[in-house]
Protein backbone atom coordinates (compact mmCIF):
# COMPACT_ATOMS: atom_id res chain seq x y z
CA UNK A 1 0.00 0.00 0.00
CA UNK A 2 1.35 3.38 -0.91
CA UNK A 3 2.78 5.42 1.72
CA UNK A 4 1.79 9.17 1.87
CA UNK A 5 3.90 12.25 2.41
CA UNK A 6 3.65 12.56 5.88
CA UNK A 7 3.84 9.26 6.89
CA UNK A 8 7.22 8.48 4.85
CA UNK A 9 8.33 12.15 6.42
CA UNK A 10 7.20 10.71 10.26
CA UNK A 11 9.20 7.29 9.68
CA UNK A 12 12.80 9.24 8.24
CA UNK A 13 12.22 11.17 11.67
CA UNK A 14 12.51 7.71 13.72
CA UNK A 15 15.22 6.33 11.56
CA UNK A 16 17.19 9.33 12.65
CA UNK A 17 16.46 8.57 16.13
CA UNK A 18 13.71 11.18 16.61
CA UNK A 19 11.52 10.59 19.42
CA UNK A 20 9.72 13.62 19.87
CA UNK A 21 7.74 16.83 18.39
CA UNK A 22 6.95 19.78 19.68
CA UNK A 23 4.23 21.83 18.63
CA UNK A 24 1.00 23.25 18.23
CA UNK A 25 -1.61 21.69 16.21
CA UNK A 26 -2.77 23.32 13.13
CA UNK A 27 -4.99 22.50 10.14
CA UNK A 28 -1.69 22.50 7.30
CA UNK A 29 -0.21 20.20 10.01
CA UNK A 30 -3.06 17.50 10.10
CA UNK A 31 -1.75 14.89 7.71
CA UNK A 32 1.99 15.17 9.55
CA UNK A 33 0.48 14.89 13.12
CA UNK A 34 -2.21 12.07 12.09
CA UNK A 35 1.43 10.22 11.15
CA UNK A 36 2.69 10.93 14.41
CA UNK A 37 -0.65 9.57 16.25
CA UNK A 38 -0.08 6.07 14.40
CA UNK A 39 3.32 5.96 14.83
CA UNK A 40 4.58 4.11 18.34
CA UNK A 41 7.99 5.20 18.43
CA UNK A 42 7.69 9.60 18.22
CA UNK A 43 5.06 11.44 20.42
CA UNK A 44 3.68 14.54 19.81
CA UNK A 45 4.35 16.79 22.80
CA UNK A 46 1.40 19.51 22.39
CA UNK A 47 2.28 22.75 23.93
CA UNK A 48 0.50 26.12 24.17
CA UNK A 49 2.65 28.61 22.00
CA UNK A 50 4.59 27.70 19.08
CA UNK A 51 7.80 29.54 20.19
CA UNK A 52 7.83 27.39 23.56
CA UNK A 53 7.82 24.49 21.28
CA UNK A 54 11.08 25.63 19.57
CA UNK A 55 13.02 26.78 23.07
CA UNK A 56 11.82 22.82 24.01
CA UNK A 57 12.78 21.39 21.19
CA UNK A 58 16.17 23.31 22.36
CA UNK A 59 16.61 22.10 25.82
CA UNK A 60 15.89 18.69 24.54
CA UNK A 61 18.83 18.52 22.34
CA UNK A 62 20.94 20.76 24.26
CA UNK A 63 20.45 17.68 27.46
CA UNK A 64 20.05 14.45 25.38
CA UNK A 65 22.90 15.60 22.12
CA UNK A 66 20.75 14.34 19.45
CA UNK A 67 18.31 15.92 16.90
CA UNK A 68 15.11 17.11 18.54
CA UNK A 69 12.09 18.67 16.37
CA UNK A 70 9.33 21.22 16.40
CA UNK A 71 6.53 22.46 14.69
CA UNK A 72 4.58 25.19 13.36
CA UNK A 73 1.20 25.25 10.85
CA UNK A 74 1.22 28.11 8.47
CA UNK A 75 1.33 31.80 8.86
CA UNK A 76 1.42 33.06 12.38
CA UNK A 77 1.58 29.35 13.59
CA UNK A 78 4.97 28.86 12.17
CA UNK A 79 6.13 32.73 12.95
CA UNK A 80 5.93 32.00 15.99
CA UNK A 81 8.90 29.06 16.41
CA UNK A 82 11.22 32.07 15.15
CA UNK A 83 12.78 33.23 18.33
CA UNK A 84 13.24 29.99 19.82
CA UNK A 85 14.71 28.73 17.04
CA UNK A 86 17.41 31.81 16.79
CA UNK A 87 18.32 30.51 20.83
CA UNK A 88 18.52 27.38 19.22
CA UNK A 89 21.38 28.34 16.46
CA UNK A 90 23.14 30.34 18.27
CA UNK A 91 23.15 27.97 21.65
CA UNK A 92 24.77 25.24 18.69
CA UNK A 93 21.89 22.46 19.53
CA UNK A 94 20.37 20.62 16.30
CA UNK A 95 16.86 20.95 16.47
CA UNK A 96 14.54 20.28 12.81
CA UNK A 97 11.36 22.99 12.13
CA UNK A 98 8.80 21.70 10.18
CA UNK A 99 6.98 25.13 8.81
CA UNK A 100 3.38 24.16 7.25
CA UNK A 101 2.88 26.05 4.84
CA UNK A 102 -0.54 27.03 2.45
CA UNK A 103 -1.91 25.04 -0.29
CA UNK A 104 0.79 24.65 -2.84
CA UNK A 105 -1.20 26.00 -5.86
CA UNK A 106 -2.19 29.18 -3.82
CA UNK A 107 1.56 30.20 -3.13
CA UNK A 108 2.15 33.78 -4.42
CA UNK A 109 -1.41 34.93 -4.07
CA UNK A 110 -1.82 36.53 -0.74
CA UNK A 111 -3.31 33.82 0.68
CA UNK A 112 -5.00 33.60 4.15
CA UNK A 113 -2.21 32.99 6.30
CA UNK A 114 0.01 33.11 3.48
CA UNK A 115 4.13 34.17 4.44
CA UNK A 116 7.25 32.70 3.09
CA UNK A 117 9.00 30.49 5.68
CA UNK A 118 12.00 29.68 3.04
CA UNK A 119 12.79 33.20 3.08
CA UNK A 120 12.01 34.46 7.13
CA UNK A 121 13.75 31.37 8.73
CA UNK A 122 17.37 31.70 6.63
CA UNK A 123 18.67 34.25 9.34
CA UNK A 124 18.57 31.29 12.46
CA UNK A 125 19.00 27.91 10.20
CA UNK A 126 21.90 26.55 8.46
CA UNK A 127 19.41 24.53 5.69
CA UNK A 128 15.98 26.24 4.80
CA UNK A 129 14.43 24.82 1.78
CA UNK A 130 10.38 24.52 0.17
CA UNK A 131 8.88 20.92 -0.71
CA UNK A 132 7.37 21.40 -3.61
CA UNK A 133 6.55 17.74 -4.60
CA UNK A 134 6.28 14.64 -2.86
CA UNK A 135 9.25 13.04 -4.76
CA UNK A 136 11.35 15.35 -3.25
CA UNK A 137 11.24 13.80 0.41
CA UNK A 138 13.04 11.72 2.43
CA UNK A 139 16.00 12.79 0.21
CA UNK A 140 15.35 16.57 1.21
CA UNK A 141 14.67 15.86 4.71
CA UNK A 142 17.81 13.54 4.85
CA UNK A 143 19.92 16.54 3.90
CA UNK A 144 18.26 18.92 6.51
CA UNK A 145 18.39 16.28 9.41
CA UNK A 146 22.31 15.48 8.16
CA UNK A 147 23.21 19.57 7.70
CA UNK A 148 21.26 19.94 11.63
CA UNK A 149 23.38 17.06 12.99
CA UNK A 150 26.72 18.12 11.35
CA UNK A 151 26.51 21.56 12.17
CA UNK A 152 24.79 21.67 15.42
CA UNK A 153 22.17 24.36 14.79
CA UNK A 154 18.66 24.55 13.15
CA UNK A 155 17.48 23.31 9.47
CA UNK A 156 14.03 24.38 8.31
CA UNK A 157 11.52 22.36 6.15
CA UNK A 158 8.85 24.42 4.95
CA UNK A 159 6.06 21.91 3.55
CA UNK A 160 2.49 22.70 2.27
CA UNK A 161 -0.52 20.77 3.66
CA UNK A 162 -1.42 19.19 0.57
CA UNK A 163 1.94 17.90 -0.06
CA UNK A 164 2.28 16.29 2.84
CA UNK A 165 -1.22 14.75 1.63
CA UNK A 166 0.46 12.95 -1.65
CA UNK A 167 1.57 9.64 -2.21
CA UNK A 168 5.15 9.24 -1.97
CA UNK A 169 6.68 6.27 -3.55
CA UNK A 170 9.79 6.75 -2.01
CA UNK A 171 11.04 4.71 1.09
CA UNK A 172 12.24 6.29 4.36
CA UNK A 173 16.16 6.94 4.31
CA UNK A 174 18.54 5.80 6.69
CA UNK A 175 20.74 9.16 7.51
CA UNK A 176 23.82 7.01 7.35
CA UNK A 177 25.87 8.95 10.10
CA UNK A 178 25.52 7.73 13.64
CA UNK A 179 28.13 9.42 15.18
CA UNK A 180 29.45 13.09 13.78
CA UNK A 181 32.54 13.00 16.72
CA UNK A 182 35.92 12.48 15.53
CA UNK A 183 39.98 13.77 15.68
CA UNK A 184 39.58 17.79 15.72
CA UNK A 185 43.10 18.71 16.39
CA UNK A 186 45.88 21.62 14.86
CA UNK A 187 48.47 20.51 12.58
CA UNK A 188 51.77 19.90 14.26
CA UNK A 189 53.52 23.19 13.57
CA UNK A 190 50.42 25.05 14.90
CA UNK A 191 50.97 23.26 18.07
CA UNK A 192 54.70 23.95 18.20
CA UNK A 193 53.80 27.56 18.04
CA UNK A 194 51.58 27.68 20.39
CA UNK A 195 53.74 25.49 23.31
CA UNK A 196 56.63 28.08 22.23
CA UNK A 197 53.98 31.49 23.74
CA UNK A 198 53.10 28.90 26.52
CA UNK A 199 56.61 28.23 27.85
CA UNK A 200 57.75 31.12 27.21
CA UNK A 201 55.25 33.04 29.22
CA UNK A 202 55.90 33.54 33.01
CA UNK A 203 51.46 33.91 33.84
CA UNK A 204 49.25 31.95 31.68
CA UNK A 205 45.57 32.10 32.19
CA UNK A 206 42.78 30.00 30.90
CA UNK A 207 39.58 30.89 29.59
CA UNK A 208 36.97 28.21 29.14
CA UNK A 209 33.91 27.90 27.86
CA UNK A 210 31.16 25.52 26.54
CA UNK A 211 33.37 23.97 24.11
CA UNK A 212 34.88 22.67 27.05
CA UNK A 213 32.23 19.73 27.07
CA UNK A 214 34.13 16.50 27.80
CA UNK A 215 37.41 17.97 28.73
CA UNK A 216 37.37 18.04 32.51
CA UNK A 217 40.15 16.00 32.95
CA UNK A 218 42.30 17.59 30.49
CA UNK A 219 41.63 20.98 31.04
CA UNK A 220 42.72 20.35 34.98
CA UNK A 221 45.95 18.51 33.91
CA UNK A 222 46.65 21.61 31.33
CA UNK A 223 46.12 24.01 33.93
CA UNK A 224 48.58 21.68 36.67
CA UNK A 225 51.09 21.82 34.16
CA UNK A 226 51.27 25.41 33.60
CA UNK A 227 49.84 26.88 37.16
CA UNK A 228 47.16 28.96 35.27
CA UNK A 229 44.10 29.94 37.25
CA UNK A 230 41.17 29.20 34.85
CA UNK A 231 37.97 31.89 34.20
CA UNK A 232 34.96 30.21 32.94
CA UNK A 233 32.24 31.58 31.05
CA UNK A 234 28.59 31.27 31.69
CA UNK A 235 28.21 28.52 29.48
CA UNK A 236 31.02 27.07 30.07
CA UNK A 237 30.28 26.97 34.22
CA UNK A 238 28.88 23.39 34.41
CA UNK A 239 31.68 21.75 32.80
CA UNK A 240 34.88 23.59 34.51
CA UNK A 241 33.85 24.84 37.89
CA UNK A 242 32.75 21.42 39.33
CA UNK A 243 35.93 19.79 41.32
CA UNK A 244 38.27 22.57 40.17
CA UNK A 245 40.89 23.78 42.34
CA UNK A 246 42.42 26.22 39.60
CA UNK A 247 38.60 27.99 39.07
CA UNK A 248 38.74 31.52 39.82
CA UNK A 249 35.42 32.40 38.89
CA UNK A 250 33.58 34.04 35.70
CA UNK A 251 34.15 37.42 34.06
CA UNK A 252 31.80 40.10 32.01
CA UNK A 253 28.96 41.75 33.42
CA UNK A 254 27.83 39.04 35.66
CA UNK A 255 31.48 38.12 36.90
CA UNK A 256 33.77 37.92 39.82
CA UNK A 257 36.44 40.48 40.20
CA UNK A 258 38.69 37.98 40.45
CA UNK A 259 37.74 35.94 37.26
CA UNK A 260 38.23 39.94 35.41
CA UNK A 261 41.72 40.29 37.32
CA UNK A 262 43.28 36.91 36.55
CA UNK A 263 42.86 37.69 32.20
CA UNK A 264 43.75 40.64 32.67
CA UNK A 265 46.97 40.38 34.73
CA UNK A 266 49.06 37.57 32.39
CA UNK A 267 51.24 37.24 30.16
CA UNK A 268 49.77 34.76 27.66
CA UNK A 269 45.31 34.28 27.85
CA UNK A 270 44.66 30.86 26.49
CA UNK A 271 41.00 30.84 25.16
CA UNK A 272 39.19 27.45 25.07
CA UNK A 273 36.25 26.61 23.30
CA UNK A 274 34.92 30.90 23.98
CA UNK A 275 32.86 32.88 22.19
CA UNK A 276 32.93 35.23 25.28
CA UNK A 277 31.30 38.58 23.63
CA UNK A 278 32.48 41.27 25.57
CA UNK A 279 35.17 42.91 23.68
CA UNK A 280 35.91 45.18 27.35
CA UNK A 281 37.36 42.16 29.19
CA UNK A 282 39.87 40.55 27.23
CA UNK A 283 43.13 41.50 28.25
CA UNK A 284 45.22 44.59 25.45
CA UNK A 285 48.58 43.72 26.54
CA UNK A 286 48.89 39.49 26.71
CA UNK A 287 49.44 37.18 23.63
CA UNK A 288 45.95 35.47 23.22
CA UNK A 289 46.02 31.96 21.44
CA UNK A 290 42.30 30.75 20.88
CA UNK A 291 40.98 27.18 20.40
CA UNK A 292 37.98 26.39 18.37
CA UNK A 293 36.45 23.95 16.54
CA UNK A 294 34.88 26.25 14.35
CA UNK A 295 37.51 29.05 12.16
CA UNK A 296 34.87 31.57 11.91
CA UNK A 297 34.94 32.41 15.61
CA UNK A 298 39.15 32.83 15.79
CA UNK A 299 39.31 36.37 16.72
CA UNK A 300 35.98 38.11 15.51
CA UNK A 301 35.88 38.61 19.80
CA UNK A 302 39.43 40.15 20.41
CA UNK A 303 42.80 40.11 18.73
CA UNK A 304 44.26 36.75 18.47
CA UNK A 305 47.82 35.90 18.33
CA UNK A 306 47.28 32.45 17.15
CA UNK A 307 44.49 30.70 16.24
CA UNK A 308 44.04 26.84 16.34
CA UNK A 309 41.19 25.43 14.60
CA UNK A 310 40.19 21.64 16.91
CA UNK A 311 37.71 20.41 19.69
CA UNK A 312 39.44 21.59 22.72
CA UNK A 313 39.73 17.97 23.93
CA UNK A 314 41.67 16.80 21.27
CA UNK A 315 44.04 19.87 21.00
CA UNK A 316 44.97 19.75 24.56
CA UNK A 317 45.58 15.96 24.31
CA UNK A 318 47.76 16.85 21.19
CA UNK A 319 49.52 20.35 23.04
CA UNK A 320 50.20 18.65 26.69
CA UNK A 321 53.32 16.91 25.61
CA UNK A 322 54.67 19.86 24.12
CA UNK A 323 54.46 22.20 27.76
CA UNK A 324 57.17 22.67 29.72
CA UNK A 325 55.71 22.28 33.04
CA UNK A 326 56.01 25.73 35.14
CA UNK A 327 57.15 25.74 38.83
CA UNK A 328 56.25 29.25 39.90
CA UNK A 329 52.84 29.43 41.32
CA UNK A 330 52.84 33.34 42.34
CA UNK A 331 50.07 34.19 39.76
CA UNK A 332 47.85 30.90 40.41
CA UNK A 333 47.81 31.29 43.98
CA UNK A 334 47.14 35.04 44.20
CA UNK A 335 44.27 34.71 41.90
CA UNK A 336 43.01 31.71 43.70
CA UNK A 337 43.29 33.71 47.12
CA UNK A 338 41.56 37.16 45.14
CA UNK A 339 38.59 34.26 44.47
CA UNK A 340 38.14 33.15 47.87
CA UNK A 341 37.71 36.47 48.81
CA UNK A 342 35.42 37.54 46.09
CA UNK A 343 33.53 34.47 46.69
CA UNK A 344 32.93 34.53 50.54
CA UNK A 345 31.95 38.69 49.63
CA UNK A 346 29.36 37.35 47.48
CA UNK A 347 28.10 34.51 49.89
CA UNK A 348 28.25 36.97 52.57
CA UNK A 349 25.22 38.94 50.64
CA UNK A 350 23.18 35.76 50.16
CA UNK A 351 22.00 35.96 53.75
CA UNK A 352 18.65 37.13 54.86
CA UNK A 353 17.60 37.46 58.58
CA UNK A 354 14.61 36.04 59.76
CA UNK A 355 11.86 38.44 59.31
CA UNK A 356 13.79 40.55 56.78
CA UNK A 357 11.44 41.52 54.05
CA UNK A 358 11.67 41.71 51.24
CA UNK A 359 13.91 38.81 50.38
CA UNK A 360 17.38 39.45 49.08
CA UNK A 361 17.38 37.04 46.16
CA UNK A 362 21.16 36.06 46.76
CA UNK A 363 19.48 34.13 49.52
CA UNK A 364 16.28 33.02 47.45
CA UNK A 365 19.66 31.04 45.21
CA UNK A 366 21.76 30.10 47.56
CA UNK A 367 19.31 28.16 49.15
CA UNK A 368 17.67 26.48 46.48
CA UNK A 369 21.10 24.95 45.42
CA UNK A 370 21.02 23.53 49.28
CA UNK A 371 17.71 21.34 48.89
CA UNK A 372 17.69 20.91 45.39
CA UNK A 373 18.83 17.50 43.92
CA UNK A 374 22.82 16.14 43.01
CA UNK A 375 21.83 16.11 39.23
CA UNK A 376 19.49 18.49 39.15
CA UNK A 377 18.73 20.79 35.94
CA UNK A 378 18.39 24.71 36.83
CA UNK A 379 17.19 26.65 33.85
CA UNK A 380 17.46 30.47 34.30
CA UNK A 381 15.56 33.88 32.79
CA UNK A 382 17.88 36.45 31.64
CA UNK A 383 17.97 39.30 33.59
CA UNK A 384 18.86 38.99 37.21
CA UNK A 385 17.70 35.20 37.25
CA UNK A 386 20.82 34.59 35.33
CA UNK A 387 23.21 36.83 37.73
CA UNK A 388 21.63 34.79 40.79
CA UNK A 389 22.30 31.60 38.83
CA UNK A 390 25.95 32.35 37.90
CA UNK A 391 26.83 33.73 41.11
CA UNK A 392 25.30 30.86 43.63
CA UNK A 393 24.65 27.83 41.80
CA UNK A 394 27.04 24.70 42.38
CA UNK A 395 28.04 22.60 39.87
CA UNK A 396 29.29 18.94 40.30
CA UNK A 397 29.55 17.30 36.85
CA UNK A 398 25.73 15.92 37.69
CA UNK A 399 23.85 19.19 37.37
CA UNK A 400 23.19 20.88 34.19
CA UNK A 401 22.80 24.73 33.84
CA UNK A 402 20.41 25.84 30.94
CA UNK A 403 19.04 29.05 29.83
CA UNK A 404 19.06 31.29 26.85
CA UNK A 405 22.84 32.67 27.21
CA UNK A 406 23.55 33.50 23.81
CA UNK A 407 20.31 34.88 22.41
CA UNK A 408 19.48 36.57 25.55
CA UNK A 409 15.37 36.13 24.96
CA UNK A 410 13.17 36.40 27.85
CA UNK A 411 10.71 33.82 28.57
CA UNK A 412 12.93 30.64 27.63
CA UNK A 413 12.96 28.93 31.58
CA UNK A 414 9.79 27.39 31.64
CA UNK A 415 9.47 26.57 27.75
CA UNK A 416 12.91 24.90 28.38
CA UNK A 417 12.22 23.16 31.48
CA UNK A 418 9.09 21.57 29.24
CA UNK A 419 11.77 19.96 26.66
CA UNK A 420 13.83 19.22 29.67
CA UNK A 421 11.62 16.87 31.52
CA UNK A 422 10.21 15.12 28.93
CA UNK A 423 13.72 14.48 27.82
CA UNK A 424 14.46 13.30 31.48
CA UNK A 425 10.92 12.48 33.48
CA UNK A 426 13.22 11.21 36.31
CA UNK A 427 15.15 14.27 36.96
CA UNK A 428 14.43 17.60 38.81
CA UNK A 429 13.99 20.05 36.82
CA UNK A 430 14.21 23.99 38.64
CA UNK A 431 13.43 27.17 36.86
CA UNK A 432 14.55 30.52 38.32
CA UNK A 433 12.16 32.65 36.50
CA UNK A 434 11.57 36.27 36.60
CA UNK A 435 8.33 37.90 37.45
CA UNK A 436 8.42 39.76 33.54
CA UNK A 437 9.96 36.30 31.66
CA UNK A 438 7.45 33.94 33.55
CA UNK A 439 4.35 36.18 32.11
CA UNK A 440 5.62 36.94 29.12
CA UNK A 441 4.95 32.95 27.90
CA UNK A 442 2.40 31.81 31.15
CA UNK A 443 0.05 29.86 29.06
CA UNK A 444 2.61 27.33 29.35
CA UNK A 445 2.81 26.77 33.05
CA UNK A 446 -0.42 24.83 31.71
CA UNK A 447 1.28 22.89 29.87
CA UNK A 448 3.05 21.29 31.94
CA UNK A 449 -0.24 20.50 34.31
CA UNK A 450 -1.21 18.84 30.60
CA UNK A 451 1.24 16.61 30.22
CA UNK A 452 1.92 16.05 33.96
CA UNK A 453 5.39 16.98 34.28
CA UNK A 454 6.60 17.84 37.43
CA UNK A 455 8.83 21.05 36.47
CA UNK A 456 9.13 23.42 40.00
CA UNK A 457 9.08 27.12 38.89
CA UNK A 458 10.51 29.97 41.48
CA UNK A 459 9.66 33.04 40.72
CA UNK A 460 11.99 35.66 41.22
CA UNK A 461 9.27 38.41 41.97
CA UNK A 462 10.17 42.08 42.28
CA UNK A 463 7.49 43.50 40.39
CA UNK A 464 10.07 44.99 37.72
CA UNK A 465 11.70 44.20 34.47
CA UNK A 466 15.29 44.69 37.50
CA UNK A 467 17.91 44.25 34.89
CA UNK A 468 16.74 46.58 32.60
CA UNK A 469 16.01 48.81 35.27
CA UNK A 470 19.50 48.60 36.56
CA UNK A 471 20.74 49.47 33.18
CA UNK A 472 18.46 51.91 32.84
CA UNK A 473 20.22 53.76 36.70
CA UNK A 474 23.96 52.87 35.50
CA UNK A 475 23.38 55.30 32.10
CA UNK A 476 21.62 57.76 34.71
CA UNK A 477 18.44 57.34 33.63
CA UNK A 478 15.42 57.48 36.04
CA UNK A 479 13.78 54.09 35.24
CA UNK A 480 10.51 54.09 32.76
CA UNK A 481 8.08 51.50 31.65
CA UNK A 482 9.85 48.73 34.09
CA UNK A 483 6.98 48.32 36.68
CA UNK A 484 5.06 45.08 36.79
CA UNK A 485 1.87 45.10 38.03
CA UNK A 486 1.63 41.33 38.77
CA UNK A 487 -0.81 38.57 40.33
CA UNK A 488 -0.43 36.53 42.57
CA UNK A 489 1.59 34.09 41.21
CA UNK A 490 1.05 30.99 43.95
CA UNK A 491 -2.65 31.79 43.91
CA UNK A 492 -2.90 31.93 39.50
CA UNK A 493 -1.09 28.43 40.01
CA UNK A 494 -3.50 27.00 42.20
CA UNK A 495 -6.40 27.88 40.12
CA UNK A 496 -4.37 25.92 37.59
CA UNK A 497 -4.40 22.88 39.04
CA UNK A 498 -0.79 23.36 40.28
CA UNK A 499 0.99 23.49 43.77
CA UNK A 500 1.70 27.14 44.46
CA UNK A 501 3.31 28.60 47.25
CA UNK A 502 3.80 32.19 48.32
CA UNK A 503 6.77 33.17 49.94
CA UNK A 504 7.44 36.80 51.96
CA UNK A 505 9.68 36.22 54.59
CA UNK A 506 13.25 34.67 54.74
CA UNK A 507 11.82 31.82 57.40
CA UNK A 508 9.38 30.43 55.27
CA UNK A 509 11.58 29.93 52.06
CA UNK A 510 13.16 26.49 52.80
CA UNK A 511 9.94 24.82 53.76
CA UNK A 512 8.57 25.75 50.70
CA UNK A 513 11.05 25.05 48.40
CA UNK A 514 11.34 21.29 50.09
CA UNK A 515 7.79 20.96 50.00
CA UNK A 516 7.40 21.61 46.42
CA UNK A 517 10.77 19.58 45.38
CA UNK A 518 9.16 17.28 47.42
CA UNK A 519 6.08 17.42 44.88
CA UNK A 520 4.71 14.57 42.43
CA UNK A 521 3.48 17.31 40.39
CA UNK A 522 4.44 20.55 38.86
CA UNK A 523 4.77 23.71 41.54
CA UNK A 524 5.38 27.40 41.82
CA UNK A 525 7.16 29.30 44.77
CA UNK A 526 6.46 33.03 43.89
CA UNK A 527 9.65 34.48 46.02
CA UNK A 528 9.15 38.31 46.97
CA UNK A 529 12.78 39.26 46.36
CA UNK A 530 14.00 43.05 46.96
CA UNK A 531 13.85 45.07 43.69
CA UNK A 532 16.78 47.68 44.75
CA UNK A 533 19.31 44.85 44.40
CA UNK A 534 22.42 45.69 43.24
CA UNK A 535 24.72 43.40 40.93
CA UNK A 536 27.56 45.34 39.91
CA UNK A 537 30.38 44.03 37.07
CA UNK A 538 33.34 43.30 38.20
CA UNK A 539 34.96 46.41 37.31
CA UNK A 540 32.76 49.58 37.51
CA UNK A 541 33.43 52.21 34.72
CA UNK A 542 34.21 55.78 35.75
CA UNK A 543 30.72 56.38 33.19
CA UNK A 544 28.71 53.81 35.57
CA UNK A 545 29.46 55.23 38.63
CA UNK A 546 28.47 58.70 37.09
CA UNK A 547 25.47 57.22 35.67
CA UNK A 548 24.18 56.10 38.73
CA UNK A 549 25.17 59.45 40.48
CA UNK A 550 22.98 61.08 37.83
CA UNK A 551 20.17 58.71 38.40
CA UNK A 552 20.53 59.51 42.34
CA UNK A 553 19.91 63.17 41.29
CA UNK A 554 17.07 63.02 38.92
CA UNK A 555 14.70 60.50 40.93
CA UNK A 556 15.39 62.66 43.83
CA UNK A 557 14.19 65.73 41.84
CA UNK A 558 11.11 63.68 40.19
CA UNK A 559 10.18 62.89 43.42
CA UNK A 560 11.32 59.84 43.84
CA UNK A 561 13.68 60.13 46.71
CA UNK A 562 12.38 56.73 48.49
CA UNK A 563 13.47 55.08 45.38
CA UNK A 564 17.50 56.20 46.22
CA UNK A 565 16.85 55.60 49.95
CA UNK A 566 15.81 52.18 49.73
CA UNK A 567 18.66 51.12 47.25
CA UNK A 568 21.50 52.94 49.28
CA UNK A 569 20.09 51.58 52.82
CA UNK A 570 19.47 47.55 50.57
CA UNK A 571 23.27 47.84 49.29
CA UNK A 572 25.35 49.95 51.55
CA UNK A 573 24.66 49.16 55.25
CA UNK A 574 24.35 45.09 55.08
Amino acid sequence: MAKDVAEVFVETLAAAGVKRVYGVAGDSLNALTEAIRRHDEIAWIHVRHEEAAAFAAGADAHLTGTIAVCAGSCGPGNLRLINGLFDCHRSRVPVLAIAAQIPSQEIGSGFFQETHPEQLFKDCSYFCELISHASQIPRILGIALRTAIAKRGVAVIVMPGDIALCECSSAPLSLGILDTASIERPSDSALGQAAEMLNRAEKVTILGGAGCEGAHAGLLAMAAQLNAPIVHTLRGMEFIEYDNPYDVGMTGLIGFSSGYHAMMNCDVLLVLGSDFPYQQFYPKEAKIIQVDRRDEQIGRRTRVDLGLIGTVKDTMAALMPLLQEKTQRAQLDACVDHYQRARKGLDDLAVCEPGHTPIHPQFVAKVLVEVAADDAVFICDVGTPTIWAARYLRMNGKRRLLGSFTHGSMAASVPQAIGSQVAFPGRQVITLSGDGGLAMLLSDILTLLQLKLPVKMVVFNNSSLGFVELEMKAAGLVPFGTDLVNPDFARLADAAGILGMRVEKPEELRPALTRALQHEGPALVDVIVNRQELSMPPALKAEQALGFGLYMVKAVLSGRGDEVIDLVKTNLFR
